[in-house]
């Protein structure tokens, strides 16, 4: 039986994790946490936030997936948006998803990512 989601993991050049670092913990607000020294030798990072963590991974022939991505629900979007808009990232919003609000951009190395609120 399946009790929970423990991390969504997601690919990464070779030598971009103080990029991952600075978008991951400064843009988005998320903890990175440590990985153990067998995994952290491989390079990457990971990150925290509440009880989602993203795992960042080094890939050596990287491309970013542009249609899979990771759905990150926050609260207070419209202040989240201006926050990624400020660190840099370009805000896409979507208004195709019924009873919620949401909009994609992307990290420091193409990653998609999802961010949406359910409309109360």
């Amino acid at each position: 039986m399946i009790t929970a989601l423990d991390h969504v993991q997601l690919a990464a050049p070779p030598g971009s994790e103080d990029a991952l670092r600075a978008f991951y913990t400064g843009v988005l607000g998320m903890t990175e946490i440590p990985k153990p020294p067998v995994l952290a030798a491989r390079g990457g990072c990971w990150f925290q936030a509440g009880g989602v963590q993203l795992h960042l991974g080094v890939e050596e022939d990287f491309r970013p997936a542009r249609k899979a991505h990771p759905g990150l629900r926050v609260t207070g979007i419209e202040d989240y948006a201006a926050q990624l808009t400020a660190g840099g990232a370009q805000v896409v919003w979507d208004d195709n998803l019924p009873g919620h609000r949401r909009f994609y951009a992307e990290d420091p190395v193409g990653n998609r990512l999802e961010f949406l609120e359910p409309c109360v």
